[in-house]
């Protein structure tokens, strides 16, 4: 299908994006990457007025230690997450994620800030952002605002952000002592149908804490308060046992709600011994 007509410009600052978007009009849409956005206009989902391009804003670009953790440029895109060594190494959930989206045309293009403010929920990094306690840093013409992560998505491809607001960056902070992710899909690159990112706190050579975020079975990261406890003081059988009262997933063209509650007590064994180690928990 052919896209809708709309128009085109470039911004080079956030002052300049702010114009744009004020004289272009509310059904303007901001575009870094475009990996989604141009996938919705080919199909007709959207038909925005006019793009504006803000991939080459150097507010949104680069990666810093800041404190214990980092502050991630929204334009950062998932090649980078997967290759840079500082993101390797405070904040290692989102390089181990990196490889599992889609392919690699879409991961040298598509951008971090684009991912979480498309919010689909069967992506990886959202539930990555929520497992971390990341925080999304906002700009608009009023300043910068902040949002936890687990504030930030809100339903099914919606989020927090204000219409005028650009994701500038990901802040994360120090890096848990454990975290790893996995997914079951039908073939590499395609959606997962269900999903799991998660980190770990260790004291005294014991898991003191879990946080379990699962993707691919509901409209946004679902974190799993019931089974992260269970996993903590009782073990995988206990944390498997209790996802079903935080898990409420419906059937979709790939998976019944039920296959889905199956694949996410998998994986819950999965990436608990990825992270912690086979004889580390419960059985």
């Amino acid at each position: 299908m052919k896209w809708p007509a709309f128009a085109y410009a470039r911004a080079n600052s956030l002052e300049e994006a702010f114009a744009l978007k004020r004289a272009a009009g509310a059904d303007a849409k901001w575009i870094a990457g475009g990996q989604s956005l141009l996938v919705s206009l080919a199909y007709r989902l959207q038909a925005p007025g006019a793009l504006i391009d803000i991939s080459r804003i150097a507010a949104l670009h680069g990666v810093a230690e800041a404190g214990a953790g980092l502050r991630i440029g929204a334009a950062t895109t998932h090649a980078k997450l997967g290759a840079d060594a500082l993101i390797g190494a405070r904040a290692p959930l989102l390089a181990q994620a990196a490889p599992l989206i889609a392919h690699a045309a879409i991961r040298n293009r598509g951008t971090l800030g684009g991912n979480i403010a498309y919010a689909d929920p069967a992506s990886e990094l959202p539930a990555c952002l929520v497992a971390l306690g990341a925080t999304i840093v906002a700009a608009s013409p009023r300043g910068e605002r902040r949002i936890a992560a687990a504030d930030f998505f809100v339903g099914l491809f919606e989020t927090a952000l204000a219409e005028d607001e650009i994701i500038v960056a990901v802040e994360t902070p120090a890096p848990p002592a454990g975290s790893a992710i996995d997914e079951i899909a039908r073939r590499p690159g395609d959606y997962a149908m269900a999903g799991l990112a998660a980190a770990f706190d260790i004291e005294s050579g014991r898991l003191a804490h879990a946080r379990l975020v699962f993707f691919g079975v509901g409209g946004a990261p679902v974190h799993a308060v019931r089974a992260s406890t269970a996993l903590t003081l009782h073990g995988v059988a206990a944390a498997q046992a209790a996802l079903a009262g935080d898990l409420a997933p419906q059937g979709d063209h790939q998976a019944s709600g039920d296959m889905k509650l199956h694949l996410a007590r998998v994986l819950t064994r999965r990436v608990a011994q990825a992270a912690l180690g086979p004889g580390s928990l419960a059985a």
